[in-house]
């Protein structure tokens, strides 16, 4: 059929009216409008995507686009395949002209038949802004968000929602807790308290082990000050420093008549403490009695009174600890293996004063600064040569055996600063030392081969002389009765340094 030329100029007319209404349409719009043909090229462009790249395409601009464009002609070929709407207003980000966006795609047909796609940008460069100024956040968070803070002073609202989240990232950058009393910066003091911010949400039954002195009743009250029972009652209990007898009844309580002069009942510790958390130290030491009793506690949640039949509902977390290795009582019969699985659940091990030595001049400061007010002293300086000493011994009664030291220390000195004849160490501990490395031959006879064990010794010496004489190396070898360079020949082979040995003395 053929139009006559009237009806053919009316429907002209008709298709040009339409075509100025819709770009006047797009030229009003704030986004970045472009349509591409099949090939990629740029059909139009609306007023604000000329403001923002230009009246001319740059080569780079028409790059891109053919690039999405493509992009977006072929997977939407795909979707159409599976069945899916091709139309779908996906949004999806690019670089176009160097200028980050997000863009959604919308194919049609043109009035004269050809494949059309309309793709529709938004300028996103404020907001990577902001994307990447969050990303500095870890390496300076207060400081920026104080900035943000000054910066939006007449907003209160928003002043409200960054100071939350400063707090918010004060915590996750491991910045301490009110109830954190533990004194530390090293490595593994934070990955001790990362696991403590971790677990201590929930009420998991918590098992703390670690050397005698090494602070397990500190962790256990930054455990309680972080839980959800931080309002509710809190209980400690040394399981070692009460009789088995009159802990079952301290802990669980009793009925009238359950013994000579129980003369009423009485609420134990458990019933106490309800909704809240008991500490149990020393929990390795208790009976097979008192394990029986403990583990209706963690099985079932109740207890039952001494002389009492009846079970008693508790709802209590309980936070146990010990310097006792439970594994090795389990195997040697000594403790419950189902009492040990339902303690350790959840174990934090606090690590000896000997691995986390980086931490020792916090605690001296700590410590000295303590002391110092408590026995009204003048003390304001600690020497090089003291750090050092404290370096180099080993510990064995942990930051109890440290904080003993410096409060006789603090106690003694008679000026301003803590001189060598200020230190006394506990001569028993230090008398162990021997013995401890016999045993520990002991240990690598079998293991370990004659060879390497005399290299282990070999070494030792070497380096307890390079100590003694300050690192010179001539006298070293003098009193060992070796040449000087037999010396260094051996110190090489052992990786031992008479610089690094003569700045720790």
């Amino acid at each position: 059929m053929t139009l006559d030329k009237p009806t053919y100029l009316n429907t002209q007319d008709e298709v040009d009216r339409l075509a100025t209404n819709w770009r006047t349409l797009l030229d009003t719009m704030p986004e970045l409008v472009f349509l591409l043909d099949e090939g990629g090229c740029v059909e139009y462009m609306n007023r604000s995507a000329k403001l923002r790249f230009g009246e001319s395409c740059s080569e780079q601009l028409i790059a891109d686009l053919r690039a999405v464009g493509t992009s977006c002609f072929r997977n939407l070929g795909k979707e159409g395949e599976r069945g899916e709407d091709p139309a779908q207003n996906n949004q999806m980000e690019a670089m176009i002209d160097s200028v980050p966006v997000e863009f959604a795609a919308v194919p049609f047909v043109g009035y004269s038949g050809e494949q059309l796609l309309m793709l529709v940008l938004r300028d996103i460069t404020e907001r990577k802004a902001h994307e990447q100024e969050l990303l500095l956040f870890n390496t300076n968070i207060e400081d920026i968000l104080q900035s943000k803070i000054t910066e939006l002073q007449e907003s209160e609202e928003t002043r409200q929602r960054l100071s939350r989240q400063v707090n918010s990232l004060k915590s996750q950058l491991g910045h301490r807790h009110r109830a954190d009393k533990m004194i530390g910066s090293s490595s593994k003091m934070r990955e001790m308290r990362e696991m403590i911010h971790q677990v201590a949400g929930s009420d998991a039954t918590i098992l703390i082990t670690g050397e005698s002195g090494t602070g397990k009743e500190l962790a256990a009250n930054l455990i309680k000050g972080i839980s959800s029972r931080d309002d509710k009652p809190f209980l400690k209990i040394n399981c070692n420093a009460i009789n088995d007898s009159i802990l079952e009844s301290d802990l669980f309580g009793y009925e009238k008549g359950a013994f000579t002069g129980a003369t009423s009942r009485k609420v134990g510790k458990f019933e106490i403490v309800n909704h809240g958390s008991i500490f149990l130290d020393e929990i390795g030491d208790i009976s097979p009695r008192m394990q029986a009793s403990l583990l209706r506690v963690l099985q079932n949640g109740e207890i039952l009174r001494v002389g009492g039949t009846e079970p008693v509902k508790v709802d209590v977390r309980v936070i146990a600890a010990t310097n006792v290795d439970l594994g090795a009582a389990v195997k040697e019969k000594k403790f419950r293996l189902d009492l040990y699985y339902r303690l350790n659940i959840i174990n934090i091990d606090m690590p000896p004063l000997r691995e986390r030595k980086e931490d020792i001049v916090e605690l001296v400061s700590h410590f000295v600064n303590h002391y110092r007010d408590a026995f009204k002293k003048d003390i304001d300086f600690v020497p090089k040569s003291i750090i050092n000493r404290l370096l180099l011994h080993d510990w064995p009664g942990n930051v109890r055996e440290l904080e003993n030291l410096i409060q006789r220390a603090v106690l003694m000195a008679k000026g301003k600063m803590i001189t060598e004849k200020d230190l006394f160490f506990d001569q028993n501990l230090q008398a162990e030392e021997p013995l401890q490395e016999a045993i520990n031959l002991e240990k690598q006879l079998g293991s370990e081969s004659l060879k390497s064990i005399l290299a282990g010794f070999e070494s030792e010496v070497i380096t307890q002389a390079l100590k003694k004489y300050g690192g010179n190396v001539a006298t070293a070898a003098a009193s060992l009765k070796v040449g000087k360079t037999a010396l260094y020949d051996k110190m090489k082979r052992y990786e031992i340094s008479a610089k690094q040995i003569k700045k720790s003395i």
